[in-house]
Parts: C-alpha cells; sequence; structure tokens
C-alpha cells in the first residue's frame, strides 16, 4: 500500500529503540518489521539476497537491512546504532537499532535517549539474564514511558505459553520495581515472522497485538510540547546587510515547549529580562515556534547573548547552580572517580567540573545500592555529585528530558565519559563523603 504525503502530514511519529542481549535477533526483527511491512525498497532487498547467497544461506538474512558495517557483518553483530525511518498509514516511526553487546551499551544510552518506546528482546531459550536488566534500567532511567518485551525465537520452543509467560512475569515484576509504567509482553519468532507484523498460526493461545500494532497504536504524549520552554542558543546571527544593517538574531533549536512574539524571556546564566519581537523560521516570520524547530529569535533590547546561553520563559526561569545531583550511566573505558575533572555539556553550553562525590552505585541483580564505591566503571549506573566552575540552569530530568540531561566530557581528549540525568532517579542518594580539597584550579 501505498502512503501518501498528505496521509503522512496527518499522523503521529513514534521514536522507539531495539535492545537485547548479543543473538536474541533485534536486527532480524527490525529487518521483519522493515520486510513485512513493505518498507524495504527493491534494491535494498535485492542486494541483502545477494549478499546472502555469498554466505550460503538459502534465504534472505533481514539483519542484514540494519548491519551496515563490514565489522557487523563479518562478526554477525549490531556494533554501531543504526537508524531506520519507514511509515504505514497509521504512523511515522524512526527506529533505532542498538547493540547487544555487553561492550556496546553505551550505544544503547544513546538511541533510547529520545525514545518514546523501548523493545527489549529475550531470547526464549535464555529467558531473562544481565544483560536484560541493564537494558530495562537503562530504560527505566531515560524515563523511556512504554516497553515492549518481545520474547523471540518461540519457534526453538515449541511455542510454549508456559515459557512465554514465565518470561512476561518475571521481566514485569523487574520492569515495575523499576518504576516503568507500561510493559507490554508479546511472543515472537522474528526470524519465522509470527507476531511481528502478522498473528501467528502457530500461537492461537496469544490473543494480544502484534509487535507493529501496538508500535502503531501506543499513545504518543510529545510531552516535550508541555515543558518549559527552553531555547539553548547555538548561534548568534548578525548578517550586516544593507536591507538588515541592525539584525541581530539568537539561533538555536527549541528543546522544549513553545515561544511566541511578545512574550517576556529571560536570559540564562545573566538573568537579564527582555521581550521577544520576532521569529524566524526557514527564513520567514512566524508569530510562534515549538519544541524541535530551529529557528532565529529576536529579542526588543540589545543585550549580551552569546553561544551556551538560555533563553526561557521569565515566568518559568530554572535555577542556575553550581551544584548538581544526577543518576548517571558511565559509558567510557576508563573509570570515573571521585576527585575527576571533566568537562561538562548542558545543552549548547560547556564548563568546567569536578566530580564531588559518587555516593552510591546500582546493584543490577536485586536494584540494591552499593554504598561509595569511589568509582565506576564502563556501563556501571550510579548517582553522583558534580560541581561546576560556572552556574548552569539545569531542569530536573523528570520535568524535561532535554534541558534535564548532560554529557561528562574528558578535557584531555574530547572523550565521552558519563552521560547524567539531573534530580532523583530510582536510586536514592546515601549520605556523600566530605569535600576533598582542589589547590589547581578546579576546586570551584
Amino acid at each position: 500500500m501505498t502512503t501518501t504525503t498528505t496521509e503522512l502530514s496527518e499522523t503521529t511519529l513514534l521514536r522507539f529503540a531495539t535492545a537485547g542481549s548479543v543473538d536474541d535477533g533485534k536486527s532480524t526483527l527490525v529487518g521483519r518489521l522493515l520486510h513485512d511491512s513493505k518498507s524495504v525498497l527493491a534494491d535494498q532487498l535485492e542486494a541483502v539476497e545477494r549478499a546472502s547467497a555469498n554466505r550460503g544461506q538459502d534465504g534472505p538474512d533481514l539483519a542484514l537491512l540494519t548491519d551496515g558495517l563490514r565489522a557487523e557483518r563479518e562478526q554477525g553483530i549490531t556494533i554501531d546504532v543504526a537508524y531506520r525511518y519507514f511509515a504505514t498509514p497509521r504512523r511515522r516511526f524512526i527506529l533505532a537499532d542498538t547493540p547487544g553487546h555487553v561492550q556496546y551499551t553505551r550505544n544503547m544510552v544513546t538511541g533510547a535517549s529520545t525514545a518514546e518506546l523501548t523493545v527489549i528482546l529475550v531470547d526464549a531459550r535464555n529467558g531473562v539474564v544481565e544483560q536484560t536488566r541493564r537494558h530495562a534500567a537503562i530504560a527505566a532511567l531515560l524515563r523511556v514511558p512504554h516497553v515492549v518485551l518481545a520474547v523471540n525465537k518461540m519457534d526453538l520452543v515449541d511455542y510454549r505459553e508456559a515459557v512465554f509467560a514465565a518470561i512476561a512475569e518475571e521481566f514485569t515484576a523487574y520492569a515495575t520495581e523499576l518504576g516503568i509504567p507500561d510493559v507490554t509482553a508479546i511472543p515472537i519468532s522474528a526470524l519465522a515472522g509470527d507476531n511481528v507484523v502478522e498473528p501467528s498460526a502457530t500461537m492461537d493461545w496469544y490473543g494480544g497485538p502484534t509487535v507493529l500494532e501496538h508500535l502503531e497504536t501506543v499513545p504518543v504524549s510529545h510531552d516535550l510540547a508541555h515543558c518549559h520552554a527552553r531555547l539553548p542558543v547555538q548561534y548568534v546571527i548578525r548578517p550586516q546587510t544593507a536591507e538588515h544593517p541592525d539584525y541581530r538574531g539568537y539561533a538555536g533549536q527549541i528543546a522544549a515547549g513553545s515561544f511566541r512574539v511578545g512574550e517576556r524571556v529571560m536570559v540564562l546564566p545573566s538573568g537579564r529580562t527582555t521581550t521577544i519581537s520576532g521569529i524566524d523560521l526557514l527564513g520567514k516570520p512566524v508569530d510562534v515556534a515549538w519544541t524541535t524547530q530551529s529557528v532565529t529569535i529576536l529579542l526588543t533590547d540589545d543585550i549580551d547573548v552569546s553561544r551556551g546561553d538560555l533563553i526561557v520563559p521569565s515566568k518559568d526561569a530554572p535555577q542556575a547552580t553550581q551544584d548538581i545531583e544526577a543518576t548517571v550511566c558511565h559509558v567510557a573505558d576508563q573509570p570515573l572517580t571521585v576527585g575527576h575533572r571533566v568537562l561538562l555539556k548542558h545543552g549548547t553550553r560547556t564548563v568546567k567540573a569536578i566530580v564531588k562525590d559518587i555516593p552510591s552505585r546500582l546493584t543490577l541483580d536485586d536494584l540494591s545500592l552499593h554504598p561509595h564505591p569511589e568509582q565506576l566503571v564502563a556501563n556501571d549506573i550510579g548517582r553522583v555529585k558534580i560541581r561546576t566552575a560556572e552556574p548552569l540552569p539545569v531542569d530536573s530530568y523528570a520535568d524535561s528530558r532535554r534541558t534535564g540531561s548532560f554529557i561528562l566530557i574528558d578535557p584531555a581528549d574530547g572523550t565521552t565519559l558519563t552521560a547524567g540525568m539531573v534530580g532523583d532517579s530510582f536510586a536514592t542518594p546515601v549520605p556523600t563523603h566530605d569535600d576533598q580539597a582542589d589547590d589547581d584550579g578546579w576546586d570551584f
């Protein structure tokens, strides 16, 4: 069925990510989803068929539709996050197929950071494993509102309902402890196509939706549009042309909420207030602009605004602070330690910072907290306290996933160390160490 441009403009958009352990069948599921929903171009399918034949396979290996890197094809694992765009008459989709290997858990954080739904795959033969729990914890940490548990390879356990029911019960109980609000369990065989796009003829005991049906009907809130308005300034535009000799605009992508001409706003961290005199969108003036649109805002008063500043409504301005408490997922090979000197990037602003304390690390098996671990290693989830060199206007991650998040960067080589979410999460802070003194210019 062909979807017209008019139909697409009237459908909603769902961003979702896949996750699961190595060999659970994520790439095959994505390939099956694209193939059976008629979202694969003929030349793409032909290329997959040729590559599969060269490897001695009888039919097309649908996993190759997403595993595009040579190393991925050679090793048979997903390494990079593969983004795919497709649509049905009911909805448009942006899909992030994330790696399952524990070494690449950091990529799952990237893929799920903007997702409204995460599909977590489980091999029906293995059940819930440590990586399953880690992916569920990350989904909870990132406050992904919807989770689908896809129990894959049901064909290898003779499509037994009892196997599916036991896995679904264990995972749902764990997800409930994490605070995940919505879990939908679906038994599938990505290889055979059972319950992916079409209902399974061999699992008549299951009466729920297929994966695609659930993706098409799950509520999409787009809650960013209802958050407090935030515009991180990326560029200051001064064309200085004869037509516009006094033009001065502040350009960036609206991170949350909406802005209107005539609205009173505040520029942070300076705290200066003014009024929006104009908004340019794609070179044309508009009266209102909202989340994810890239715009240029013009202000009534000539005040000092530069890259890294944040434009917010005067009535909804966040409190700037130098002391940040957050839940983090450490993604680098080098540990994050107490006293670690880092760069903290929040929106378009980057400042020096020090890790003052690591109050706790989350134990994935039983969700207990290991107090004062002194360091976090790759893939650890924990609580940190950070002191920044300059005040930052941060929101709570619970209020805004965009302006309540940050990353920590190694100042020596620019490596991303840690992804952080401001405020409380499922990890409860415990008493902290005494602050350690620094005498080298990093003690803020």
